[in-house]
């Protein structure tokens, strides 16, 4: 059995690490630190956990999570990177659901963040943990870091066009929401029923922490430089993520639906959906799937790609242990086999 443990066990992200990790055939949850809630048991908190969870948060200490097998981090960004190095060195592998070991670029890493990486060296050996790019440099992986649930909505969608040279790559544009779970487990007046319900609106539209870790993925499928605009959306409901994806042809496409499902065919957690579909985030709620759907309207230069996920699923905690399974030699799909909720 693996022995996982999760920093950062309150917010959104790790109930949600909690939940699929409580189902999973081969794990052991160990520890889930919370300076906040130590000493609380999980189920008093998560009253969908009983009977399921019986550990209580605890303190975040390395003794406690150096006896694990497979550390994630749910916290916001600068925590990870603090304490990746002891971890590691007591033969720790590391998931880290921030922003620490996304970015490759320390200098765009810290205009972004605000903050100095006190890493560069672990952030240099961490693998960009999006499976279906690098599957097998994650399975050799001491560290991932864990992509954010646009880029995960939006590279997936561009990844085919992309690599087949079929669209221009510095005119992209990722037109993207979100619902609302997507700004985390915290108290803050954006975020409160009467002022996100009954309403919609963009946000970062001159740039989003996202934009860059977009790109550095993007440019990775292109022999071309990328130019990306990128618009996030908050939608008032509380799961999901819809990215509606524009490329320009610059050659012909030939089959667009052949090439998707191609590209695809052996991806457990994308599904190229139908000719003429339109894909609902409801149909993806609670399970680690990425559906696409690709169209080319009235046979125009321009490719549409719909793709949606569940962000705390297939844009987190989801895709984690995903990442988790591919570390550990385990079946990729170990875990995530949950069909998704309907209605």
């Amino acid at each position: 059995m693996i022995k996982a443990g999760i920093v950062g066990g309150t917010g959104y992200t790790g109930v949600e690490l909690l939940r699929l990790l409580a189902q999973h055939p081969d794990v052991k949850l160990q520890a889930i630190t919370s300076r906040s809630e130590a000493g609380m048991p999980v189920a008093q908190l998560f009253p969908s956990l009983r009977g399921h969870v019986d550990l209580a948060f605890s303190e975040p200490s390395l003794e406690t999570l150096g006896a694990c097998d497979v550390v994630f981090f749910a916290t916001p960004h600068g925590v990870a990177m603090k304490q990746a190095p002891e971890l590691l060195a007591r033969g720790v592998k590391i998931i880290d659901l921030g922003a620490d070991f996304r970015l490759k670029d320390l200098a765009t890493f810290e205009k972004w963040y605000g903050m100095p990486h006190t890493c560069p060296d672990i952030l240099a050996e961490s693998v960009y943990g999006l499976p279906e790019v690098n599957r097998d440099a994650i399975r050799a992986a001491r560290i991932v870091g864990n992509p954010g649930c646009y880029p995960t909505a939006v590279q997936l969608g561009f990844m085919p066009l992309l690599k087949a040279g079929l669209i221009d790559a510095s005119r992209l544009v990722a037109d993207a929401k979100s619902g609302v779970s997507g700004a985390g487990r915290k108290a803050e007046v954006h975020a409160l029923f009467a002022e996100a319900g009954e309403s919609f609106k963009a946000y970062g539209v001159n740039g989003h922490r996202h934009l860059p870790e977009i790109s550095q993925g993007l440019a990775g499928m292109s022999s071309e430089t990328v130019g990306l605009t990128f618009v996030p959306h908050l939608l008032p409901m509380i799961r999901g993520i819809h990215a509606t994806l524009y490329g320009t042809l610059v050659k012909d496409a030939g089959d667009l639906q052949a090439l998707f499902e191609s590209a695809y065919a052996n991806e457990p957690f994308v599904d190229v959906m139908p000719p003429g579909s339109t894909p609902e985030t409801r149909s993806v709620k609670g399970a680690n799937t990425c559906r696409i759907a690709v169209y080319r309207p009235q046979g125009g230069d321009t490719v549409v790609v719909l793709s949606v996920i569940d962000n705390l699923v297939k844009g987190a905690a989801g895709q984690a242990i995903q990442n988790m399974n591919l570390m550990c030699d385990l079946p990729e799909t170990a875990g995530l086999t949950q069909i998704a909720l309907l209605p």
